[in-house]
């Protein structure tokens, strides 16, 4: 008698047949050796992954397959598939074949090891050709963003191999995306509550069909939802900078007019009062911030 299986794979996927027909079996195949379970979200796709996915699922009753009416983006996808995850473990990967399966193996032993809330794969860096570096700086200036507001001790924010606890995944939902900015504000909460988020390092291929829809938008995107996700959790880390910089630059502004006997300025008194409106408001958010978090 076969034990429960500990780990669900979530493969999203829009549009990605030709993917998907060299893809799936190798996946199929690692879940049965494993007993593992697999859950694929078809998208609203356009072309036939539903068929080619149903004609999978025919084959292995260990396979779910849930389908959007309308395309609610990868967030949205990864949602509905951690959402109806039933082992302890869920793994996410893309469907376009870059992640390798046998990467899992590795992901559940490091999480075991030290009993990890979050484990991400960390993509290492492969030949450099132009538009991998305009994706590299992107990544880049979204952690950049993201260390600005809190800490943040992994590398690789966006990779979209992770192996999550699944109930704090499902807990978490709530504040996620629809976006590709879901990968990166689930990594951030769970740093933000305090679990214990790992990297190791896994490796990647190249992509054989199709193209990615990672661009300039989709950078700008995650930025915002970054923003969103501090405001929601931590919004003095945005008020107390903006608050405290104001204040400092309106006593800055008012000390030559007190040095000639001219009082207070109505510019500094005006960029004072804004720094403290701030901090106020900031302070307020933050009380907000607190009981929000109790309900998580």
């Amino acid at each position: 008698m076969q034990n429960e299986p500990e780990l669900t794979i979530i493969i999203p996927a829009y549009n990605e047949e030709l993917s998907l027909q060299w893809f799936l079996p190798v996946v199929i195949d690692f879940c049965k050796e494993r007993n593992f379970r697999l859950i694929a979200v078809n998208d609203a796709s356009t072309d036939n992954t539903g068929e080619i996915l149903k004609n999978y699922q025919n084959s292995w009753n260990g396979m779910t397959i849930l389908t959007h009416k309308v395309n609610r983006g990868y967030g949205g996808a990864l949602a509905t598939g951690i959402s109806n995850s039933k082992t302890r473990f869920t793994v996410t990967i893309d469907a376009d074949g870059q992640h390798r399966v046998e990467d899992i193996d590795v992901l559940l032993h490091a999480r075991n090891e030290i009993d990890a809330d979050l484990v991400i794969g960390k993509r290492t860096e492969g030949i450099k050709v132009f538009q991998e570096s305009y994706r590299s700086l992107g990544k880049k200036i979204i952690r950049g963003t993201a260390k600005l507001m809190m800490n943040v001790p992994v590398q690789d924010l966006n990779s979209g191999m992770k192996l999550y606890d699944t109930v704090l995944a499902q807990k978490y939902l709530k504040l996620c995306p629809d976006s590709m900015a879901f990968s990166e504000v689930m990594t951030l909460i769970f740093l933000q509550q305090k679990h214990l988020v790992i990297e190791v390092p896994i490796k990647t291929e190249s992509r054989k069909h199709g193209t990615s829809t990672i661009n300039t938008m989709t950078a700008l995107d995650t930025i915002i939802q970054i923003f969103n996700v501090v405001m929601v959790l931590n919004p003095m880390r945005i008020f107390f900078p903006i608050g405290l910089t104001a204040l400092l630059l309106g006593i800055l502004w008012a000390i030559p007019f007190f040095l000639r006997g001219n009082g207070l300025s109505t510019v500094a008194m005006l960029i004072i009062t804004t720094g403290m409106i701030s901090m106020m408001l900031g302070l307020l958010a933050e009380q907000l911030a607190q009981i929000r978090k109790r309900n998580l």
